[in-house]
């Protein structure tokens, strides 16, 4: 993972950001809001994530998105142009497929987002803006949104425990890799189970949620927090209107309609768009900024 210049801002600026890239397209399955966010989320995710994870997580998407384009249109017949008729005499219509793509970069444009949500909301953020508010709620989303990778790195300790006295999972017969791969679960349910008690414990001896305690952070929101919030706030002020007056809505059945007022609604995929790449313009910049100067130190040792 790069270290984030993005996620070097205030958390609040963070969480507003990932909060208004994910709810859009899950409530709005426009499909230019949904090309732009799923190209933004795909290639700020690029620039965070690197490794084995990484491939899981595009993998997932990948999947999700080509089951959900497929299932779509076989499964909903709405719509009043027809393209073919499927084997079983049911009509495949324009407007299912459409809508089937749609469903698919909705999908796949929040499972990347999330995965650059992880890279920058590390778990002392959220409980930074929530803990007082909401204390026990954010402890405990806070521990699930490290669950997946936290407990896979325990996975490999264990199976790489195991692989030194002998017991591999991945050599042997069928049932023996069945026997080896229960043994090494059954291990981390034991370990899961105890390590949620004595994350409890120690919470409750620090007096985690109790009233009047005060808790340590080295966050504050400064001006570059304030002038980056503000740009955002009238990129998303933009979008939003766009969608509330719906100047960029669209209808897909019966028939597809699309909004009327396309001055305004270009407008506002170009706010959109420039709000879901904010972040990646940010770190573009400080990289070409970066290596500008590493390379006018690198001439001055040279002469």
């Amino acid at each position: 993972m790069n270290k984030s210049i993005f996620g070097g801002y205030h958390p609040l600026v963070n969480f507003l950001y990932f909060g208004y890239a994910i709810l859009v397209p899950v409530f709005f399955v426009q499909p230019v809001y949904l090309a732009l966010s799923f190209a933004s989320a795909l290639a700020y995710s690029v620039y965070l994530n690197h490794g084995k994870s990484a491939r899981f997580g595009y993998g997932l998407a990948i999947l999700l998105m080509a089951v959900s384009a497929i299932m779509n249109p076989v499964f909903n017949h709405r719509g009043v142009t027809i393209l073919t008729y499927l084997p079983d005499g049911n009509p495949l219509t324009l407007e299912s497929v459409l809508y089937g793509v749609c469903m698919a970069l909705m999908i796949g444009g929040v499972i990347l987002w999330f995965m650059s949500y992880n890279a920058i909301m590390t778990s002392d953020k959220f409980i930074y803006l929530f803990g007082r508010i909401i204390p026990a709620m954010s402890l405990i989303i806070s521990m699930a949104l490290r669950f997946i990778p936290h407990y896979r790195a325990q996975i490999r300790r264990i199976a790489s425990a195991r692989r030194g006295i002998g017991f591999d999972a991945s050599s042997g017969g069928f049932f023996s890799r069945v026997r080896c791969g229960g043994e090494i679960l059954s291990v981390m349910v034991t370990w899961a189970l105890e390590n949620g008690i004595e994350t409890s414990d120690s919470m409750q001896a620090r007096g985690y949620g109790l009233p009047g305690r005060t808790a340590y952070s080295n966050y504050r929101f400064d001006s570059r927090d304030k002038t980056l919030l503000c740009v955002f706030a009238v990129l998303m002020a933009a979008s939003l209107t766009a969608i509330i007056s719906g100047a960029a809505s669209v209808q897909y059945f019966p028939m597809l309609i699309a909004g009327t007022v396309y001055p305004y609604a270009q407008i506002s995929y170009a706010c959109h768009a420039a709000a879901c790449l904010l972040p990646l313009a940010l770190e573009v910049r400080e990289d070409i900024l970066w290596r500008t100067l590493l390379g006018k130190v690198t001439t001055n040792e040279s002469v």
